[in-house]
């Protein structure tokens, strides 16, 4: 088949929604489908909004996915009969994120506007799925295929997870793009007062929001942290293994995930994970068994438990192979993206119909 899939800016983003298209892009085209990547340029929101007095469907595929990210360029564009399917790949709608209820109302007359627009469906988690439920008069067909968190493969073996929590230092990571909506000033709080020996790699894009990252810089300069506090811009492959392969436990505090292939990353390495009550972090984190799940902002529990797991060992050694329990358990990507060519398929033969 052929496929068109729309997205901003390029695909090699760093992210774990570009990490999912980059993906399913690749299952595609081993298939032996033709892919086309249409890229329309960054800009801020308002701008984007502007694009649909100029963007228009192109032609020549079978199917057409659209990012959800891309919902602001795409409403006019998706507008009247199509003339193939049109796919939207939610990772999680704008309108969820914690932000100012005049602002969200905003988003959400906006997003659910484009929801209406698309023909189906792809659910990166049954979180995401019912809020966009919520949001449509009619549900539409949809999967729910959840992203690919195997690819560092089997990482860590349960005798080196033993030895490492033997280490007196407790090691932290927070792995994500430093925005604000990742939380890491949730976990600046809870580490600034902590009475056990405790070291933090923060590893993620220093340019996404460099205001926030200009906040951050200065809560660690004015509570003294920088001695374990250490800012890492974004890595991939070898160097980020090696920080996930030495950390002891992954701490990223969002205000929202979609899904979060974060964390089940870092199950593969045998990392308890926190994360928070908003979004879909529970469809990964069991509480109390492979992590923790605090509410957005509450940085008090959040150190309470890095407490705990710092004094701990046996607990910290407990949780960890349960996170690697949990990690095999999850589906392999190859079975995944074959589910979700064989629903882009469908859709086809529903249109041809």
């Amino acid at each position: 088949m052929k496929v068109g899939f729309v997205i901003y800016g390029s695909l090699d983003t760093l992210s774990g929604g570009y990490l999912y298209d980059r993906k399913l892009v690749e299952y595609l085209r081993s298939q032996g489908d033709e892919v086309e990547i249409i890229s329309l340029p960054w800009r801020n929101y308002f701008a984007h909004l502007t694009d649909n007095f100029a963007f228009k469907l192109p032609s020549g595929f079978d199917i057409l996915i659209q990012d959800e990210l891309n919902h602001p360029s795409l409403i006019g564009t998706n507008r009247g009969k199509h003339p193939y399917p049109i796919i939207s790949l939610v990772h999680h709608l704008r309108c969820s994120e914690l932000r100012p209820k005049w602002q969200n109302d905003f988003y959400r007359f906006i997003e659910k506007k484009y929801l209406q627009s698309v023909d189906g469906f792809i659910f990166n988690s049954q979180t995401t799925k019912e809020v966009v439920n919520g949001l449509m008069v009619n549900e539409k067909t949809s999967i729910v295929a959840y992203p690919p968190t195997d690819r560092f493969g089997e990482a860590i073996s349960e005798k080196e997870i033993i030895e490492r929590s033997k280490s007196e230092e407790l090691r932290i990571l927070f792995l994500g793009n430093v925005m604000e909506r990742k939380g890491l000033h949730t976990l600046l709080e809870a580490v600034s007062n902590q009475r056990s020996a405790i070291s933090v790699d923060v590893v993620g894009s220093l340019s996404v929001e460099p205001e926030y990252v200009e906040k951050i810089k200065k809560i660690i300069t004015k509570n003294n942290l920088s001695s374990f506090i250490f800012l890492h811009n974004s890595l991939n492959n070898e160097p980020l293994k090696e920080k996930l392969k030495n950390a002891h436990i992954l701490i990223v505090p969002s205000s929202y995930e979609g899904f979060g292939i974060v964390y089940l990353e870092g199950m593969c390495f045998g990392l308890p994970v926190v994360g928070t009550t908003a979004g879909a972090a529970s469809e990964v984190i069991e509480h109390g068994k492979t992590g923790y799940l605090i509410e957005p902002n509450d940085s008090k529990t959040l150190a309470e438990y890095i407490s705990k797991l710092a004094e701990d060992r046996n607990l910290l050694t407990q949780l960890s192979l349960n996170a690697r329990k949990r990690y095999i358990q999850q589906p392999k990507w190859e079975e995944t993206a074959s589910q979700i060519r064989a629903f882009l398929l469908e859709m086809i033969g529903k249109q041809e119909i």
